[in-house]
């Protein structure tokens, strides 16, 4: 695996980090070639920790109707879309129609592009847009959006549905004061605020990797 900045976590013990990433049975040919992309790109993906986590969230779930809000070059998508099984139906969201090309591409590649459905646009109002309730929402959309991309997914997901949601650690700075400029860092710890404190929500926080926030929809 090709490790970088992309990859690691800023508050796990070098050592410990690689553990982790050393356990990890290797990827297929379409997920690696993603994976090298990232890091010479330097494109944030999930990395295939937290994407292996994502897998065993959907298969114990038994989603079969997911939404991303923010997918990039697909990288999760294909975990997501992968772990649903072929009657799913995953929908994709960027705002670049560029990325959102190469991405089709990868899901070609890695033989599950009939099961996700690809949007361009803003993701909260996407997500709104889409016909239907989800089992399923992972958001990793700009992290000063966080709190609003809360708002949107939570009318949109079912009963007993599964919230998912990358980077709510965002490097360690989210549980350390935040300066008035940074928005994004006070997104992020606004939005585990409003997770926490939801009657809605049964929230955990797992610092793996860059800190993933599951919720339950009661």
């Amino acid at each position: 695996m090709i490790r970088s900045d992309n990859l690691r976590s800023a508050f796990t013990q070098e050592d410990v980090d690689k553990y982790i990433y050393d356990l990890l049975p290797e990827r297929d040919a379409a997920v690696k070639e993603m994976e090298a992309y990232a890091a010479e790109h330097h494109v944030p993906i999930i990395g295939p920790a937290v994407a292996r986590m994502l897998t065993l969230l959907v298969q114990v779930s038994g989603a079969t109707r997911i939404f991303e809000m923010g997918s990039a070059i697909g990288y999760s998508t294909i975990w997501l879309a992968r772990a649903a099984g072929p009657t799913a139906k995953v929908f994709y969201t960027d705002g670049n129609p560029e990325t959102a090309r190469r991405a089709q591409e990868h899901f070609r590649k890695a033989g599950v592009s009939k099961r996700i459905n690809v949007q361009v646009g803003n993701a909260l109002e996407l997500v709104k847009k889409t016909p239907g309730k989800f089992d399923f929402i992972f958001i990793d959309v700009d992290k000063h959006q966080y709190p609003d991309a809360l708002r949107s997914a939570l009318q949109k997901l079912k009963r007993g549905g599964l919230l998912v949601t990358d980077n709510t650690l965002w490097s360690g700075k989210a549980a350390r004061p935040a300066a008035t400029d940074d928005k994004d860092t006070r997104g992020v710890q606004e939005f585990n605020r409003m997770v926490y404190t939801s009657k809605e929500l049964f929230p955990v926080l797992i610092p793996l990797r860059d800190g993933v926030t599951i919720c339950r929809k009661l």
